[in-house]
């Protein structure tokens, strides 16, 4: 675990990386995975996560798909936290961007 109980496998998600140095993690990511790893946090984060300026917007995106992705992919081993962290990456996707980019369930042509 790093600082704010975040942990080292929800960074190396969401940064798309199996190294993760604590240095290089940008505080757009360290706030994201603060929701993630606490989903009953999101709620008192909303403010906070509509007020960050997104350096990489494509990075953050696809940051939020990898733990949808990885949620879904994990299902069957702990549906309830799953679950949860799959709602709030598509939360605050929704939050930051306006829209979900992979509806689950959503036919391929949509996508």
């Amino acid at each position: 675990m790093l600082s704010d109980n975040v942990s080292v496998n929800t960074l190396r998600l969401l940064m798309g990386q199996t190294d993760v140095n604590a240095g290089s993690v940008s505080g757009e990511i360290l706030l994201l995975a603060k929701a993630i790893d606490d989903p009953y946090s999101l709620p008192y984060l909303i403010e906070e996560l509509n007020a960050i300026e997104i350096k990489d917007e494509e990075m953050v995106r696809f940051a939020l798909v990898r733990v949808q992705i990885d949620s879904e992919l994990r299902m069957n081993e702990d549906i309830q936290m799953h679950q949860r962290r799959r709602f709030v990456a598509q939360v605050m996707e929704k939050l930051l961007f306006g829209e979900v980019l992979i509806e689950m369930g959503a036919p391929l042509e949509e996508i």
